[in-house]
C-alpha cells in the first residue's frame, strides 16, 4: 500500500462503512425478503471495513504526526466515534443479514467480537473526545457542530444492536446483565445528546447556516433520534419485563420519531439551500446515509410493536431515501477515489493583495 495515499486518510472515512452496512440492516427491517441484495451490500460493507482498518493502521504506523494532528483538531477528533460505529454496524449486519452466507454460529461469533470491540472503542471515544474538547482543543464561541454528536452516539448504536445477541447468551444473569447494560448505554448516549443539541441549535439561530460543505452534517442529528428509537424497540423484544418495556418503547419512540421527521424536514431544506448555492461533493455527504437508516429501523421497530401500517410505509419511504442517498454518495466517492482527489491533502490558500494596496516603483 502506498503510504502517501493514506497520509490524509482521516477517521471520517469509516462513515462509508456505516452508511453501507445500514442499507443492508435497514432493508431487512423495512422490506424483508430480498436476502441476496442485502447480503451483497453487507459483503461490500465488510470488505470496506477490512480495507479501511488496514489503511488506517498504515496511517498510524507511517504518519503518526498526521494522526496526532487529527486528534488535536476539534473538527476531526469527533470522527473517531465513526470507527466504533463502523465495527458495530458491520457486526449487526453480519448477524441480521450475513448469517445466511456464513452460518448462524459464525455470524453470532463475528457480531459478538465486533460488538465488544465497537462498544469498548465507543466508550473510549465518548470519554476521550469531550475530554480533549475541554482540555486541549481551542473552540471558538458559536462553533458548535452536529459533528460533536459522533462520539457520544456510538454507545447508542451498541444499545440498539446489543439486543440481537441476548438470545445467544446463557439464560439468567448473563441475559439480564446484557439488557440492563444496553439500557445504561442508551441513557448515557441520550443524556449526552441532550447536552449537545441545544448548543447546535443555538449556533444555527445566532450565527446562521453552516458553511456549504458542512451542511449535510445537519443530518447527523437524526442519528441519536432514530437509533434511540431503534434501541428501545429492540430491547423491548428481549427484556425480561417485556410488557412494560414495550409500552415504554412506543411512548418514547413515537414522539422522538415525530421530532426526527421535523428535523429531517429542516435539514433537507437547508441541504436544498446549499445545493442552490453551489455545494459540491465532500465526504460529509455520507451524513445523508447512516442517520436516515437509523430512522428506518426506528420506524420499523415502532411498526412491529404497534401494528400500524402507516409506520411500515414510513419505514419504506425513508428506506427509499436512504438507498438514493447511498447510491449518490457511493458513486461520487468512487469517482473521487479513482481520480485521487479525495485522498489529496488540504490545498494551501493563496493570499492575493487587493490591487489598491500594491505599490509600483
Amino acid at each position: 500500500m502506498n503510504t502517501r495515499t493514506v497520509r490524509h486518510l482521516g477517521p471520517n472515512w469509516y462513515a462509508t462503512v456505516m452508511g453501507t452496512a445500514i442499507v443492508a440492516t435497514a432493508g431487512s427491517a423495512a422490506l424483508p425478503g430480498r436476502g441476496a441484495a442485502y447480503e451483497a451490500v453487507w459483503a461490500l460493507a465488510a470488505v470496506a471495513l477490512l480495507v479501511l482498518l488496514v489503511a488506517r493502521a498504515t496511517h498510524w504506523a507511517r504518519h503518526p504526526d498526521q494522526a496526532r494532528r487529527h486528534l488535536a483538531d476539534p473538527a476531526v477528533a469527533p470522527f473517531y466515534g465513526c470507527l466504533a460505529m463502523a465495527l458495530l454496524a458491520v457486526g449487526g449486519a453480519t448477524l441480521s443479514v450475513g448469517s445466511g452466507v456464513v452460518g448462524v454460529r459464525a455470524a453470532v461469533a463475528a457480531d459478538a467480537v465486533l460488538w465488544v470491540a465497537g462498544t469498548a472503542l465507543g466508550l473510549a471515544a465518548a470519554t476521550a473526545v469531550p475530554y480533549l474538547m475541554v482540555t486541549r482543543h481551542r473552540i471558538d464561541a458559536g462553533s458548535a457542530s452536529p459533528v460533536w454528536l459522533l462520539p457520544v452516539v456510538a454507545p447508542m448504536v451498541s444499545a440498539a444492536l446489543g439486543p440481537a445477541l441476548v438470545p445467544h447468551l446463557p439464560a439468567g444473569q448473563w441475559r439480564e446483565a446484557m439488557v440492563l447494560g444496553c439500557y445504561a448505554l442508551f441513557g448515557m448516549s441520550l443524556l449526552a445528546t441532550l447536552l449537545i443539541l441545544p448548543a447546535v441549535f443555538s449556533r444555527l439561530v445566532h450565527h446562521g447556516p453552516l458553511p456549504l460543505a458542512l451542511t449535510p452534517a445537519l443530518f447527523l442529528v437524526l442519528g441519536p433520534l432514530g437509533q434511540s428509537t431503534t434501541a428501545v424497540n429492540n430491547l423491548a423484544d428481549v427484556a425480561p419485563y417485556a410488557r412494560g418495556m414495550a409500552a415504554f418503547a412506543v411512548l418514547y419512540g413515537a414522539p422522538v420519531m415525530g421530532f426526527a421527521l421535523l428535523w429531517l424536514a429542516i435539514a433537507a431544506a437547508m441541504a436544498v439551500r446549499a445545493f442552490r448555492r453551489g455545494m459540491g461533493f465532500t465526504m460529509t455527504w455520507w451524513a445523508f446515509t447512516f442517520p436516515v437508516g437509523t430512522c428506518v429501523t426506528g420506524a420499523a421497530g415502532l411498526a412491529r410493536h404497534t401494528g400500524l401500517h402507516a409506520l411500515t410505509w414510513l419505514a419504506v419511504g425513508l428506506y427509499a431515501l436512504l438507498v438514493a442517498a447511498w447510491a449518490v454518495a457511493g458513486a461520487r466517492t468512487l469517482r473521487g477515489l479513482v481520480s485521487g482527489r479525495l485522498l489529496e491533502g488540504p490545498r494551501p490558500v493563496r493570499q492575493v493583495l487587493p490591487s489598491a494596496t500594491v505599490r509600483t516603483t
